[in-house]
């Protein structure tokens, strides 16, 4: 099976960049325009905007575990530069666990793998989930959790 969420994570990308832009237009133009508070307050909502997109920490996913391998490439969606590519790649039988921590109602969710190593389990870092939609969330799950209980 494989979930992909390029489609979502672009249109995320572009809804934060365009809003950030008109937020920046609006306060420039209210300062200008001798309307300090006005600017202010823009600058003020800009900054929980942005906060909000920090704290989801929306991430594009492509998820496969096709060939008896697990394969997770993420990176944030929302990032200025350059964004860090990571990959997770492991075959199916030293994936020991996984955790699906759920926040605010469901909306954010982080996904923590546990595998197998010859020194005991070592977790990989926590990859958001947020961007996924809740079917797909879903699915990954099942898909996870399949592969877990085959290899007991």
């Amino acid at each position: 099976m494989q979930i992909n969420n390029r489609k979502r994570a672009v249109k995320l990308k572009q809804v934060f960049f365009i809003i950030s832009a008109v937020f920046a237009v609006a306060a420039l133009i209210f300062f200008f325009i001798d309307l300090l508070a006005l600017a202010l307050i823009s600058i003020g909502v800009f900054s929980l905007w942005y906060i909000y997109f920090h704290v989801a920490d929306y991430q594009f996913i492509e998820y496969s575990d096709e060939n008896n391998k697990v394969r997770l490439r993420f990176y944030k969606a929302i990032s200025f530069g350059n964004p860090n590519f990571n990959e997770i790649e492991f075959l199916h039988p030293i994936l020991k666990n996984a955790l699906f921590e759920n926040s605010i109602f469901g909306k954010m969710s982080d996904l923590t793998l546990f595998v197998k190593t010859k020194r005991g389990v070592a977790e990989y870092p926590s990859v958001s989930l947020s961007a996924l939609c809740k079917a797909d969330r879903q699915k990954m799950a099942n898909s996870i959790d399949n592969i877990i209980s085959q290899m007991k």
